[in-house]
């Protein structure tokens, strides 16, 4: 078969590999590189890469509201293309010029997670589980009917890094199931009134607001790690915490109640225990190892500190 690949982060390389495999992937779409840090490199996308590595054309469209780059596409002549957080709105004229259409990868059981943040909204919100949803592309956001359906579960261990990665392998594998015999999978409208809208990640949501629940911040916390993080800070440093889990306790909000072997800081209900945290400029490390040499004074109020 031959595909047409659209996508952009490492979400999508795992799908990718597997179709340079299976199938004659004659052309990728990703976002264009961008120009980042001190030396004003270059940077290509990971999709980007991974298709230079199999010497595939890479094209980087900013969008397709042109004729010309519209027209470009229907040439390819592909059978399907496959979409896979790829970040650029797709008009009808692109959904429908191959015979499959576009099918896309999405990162949560639909309809519940509709919108960017699919992976960490799940496990803020506390769902048991969370998934991949292969559907059509639609015009609306992820509105598209639905073919097939692959679960994980949420543990209370699960970070969004964690469940970042075993979404995209079993993105991969569905997307595979479904090209290998896409007459067996009968397309199912979503149920529009189940919708919840995954709204792209804030910076000023991941500063630390130790005036919510402990439980609340927990899953926050592990949702958003190891990307973006959230943070404290503490005497003019920032501290990213990567994991940390409920306390009982009781006290002022921002408050620190342990500080000797354990980082505990009280919350609006109950306390948040720290248990990994990240300082700036230096590597993760589990909260014992940084109180071995740096010490918290306990008379300082965090939230007061923010």
């Amino acid at each position: 078969m031959k595909v047409v690949f659209m996508g952009t982060p490492d979400f999508a390389v795992p799908a990718l590999h597997r179709l340079i495999k299976e199938h004659e992937v004659i052309c990728v779409y990703t976002q264009e590189p961008k120009i980042a840090g001190r030396g004003n490199k270059i940077c290509k996308t990971p999709v980007h890469l991974t298709a230079e590595q199999y010497g595939i054309e890479v094209r980087t469209p900013r969008s397709f509201k042109s004729e010309e780059e519209r027209e470009k596409f229907v040439q390819l002549g592909a059978d399907v293309a496959v979409v896979a957080a790829y970040g650029v709105i797709l008009p009808l004229p692109i959904i429908e010029a191959y015979p499959l259409g576009c099918l896309n990868i999405h990162a949560s059981l639909l309809p519940r997670w509709r919108g960017a943040a699919p992976i960490q909204r799940a496990i803020e919100a506390g769902d048991a589980q969370s998934g991949v949803t292969i559907m059509q592309v639609a015009q609306g956001l992820d509105t598209g009917d639905m073919l097939l359906k692959g679960e994980v579960p949420i543990t209370s261990s699960t970070t969004g890094g964690v469940l970042h990665d075993a979404l995209a392998e079993l993105g991969a594998q569905l997307m595979s199931a479904v090209l290998a015999d896409p007459q067996k999978y009968t397309p199912l409208k979503q149920d529009d009134s189940l919708a919840c809208y995954a709204a792209k990640i804030d910076k000023a949501e991941c500063l630390i607001d130790w005036r919510l629940p402990a439980a609340q911040l927990a899953r926050k916390i592990k949702a958003f790690s190891p990307y973006p993080g959230m943070f404290f800070s503490y005497q003019g440093e920032r501290f990213k915490v990567l994991d940390a889990d409920e306390k009982e306790a009781s006290a002022q909000a921002g408050e620190i109640i342990e500080a000797h072997d354990h980082l505990v800081v009280a919350c609006g209900q109950n306390a948040l225990n720290i248990k990994i945290v990240q300082r700036q400029g230096k590597k993760a490390m589990p909260i014992s190892d940084l109180l071995r040499g740096f010490s918290f004074d306990k008379t300082i109020n965090l939230q007061a500190e923010d």
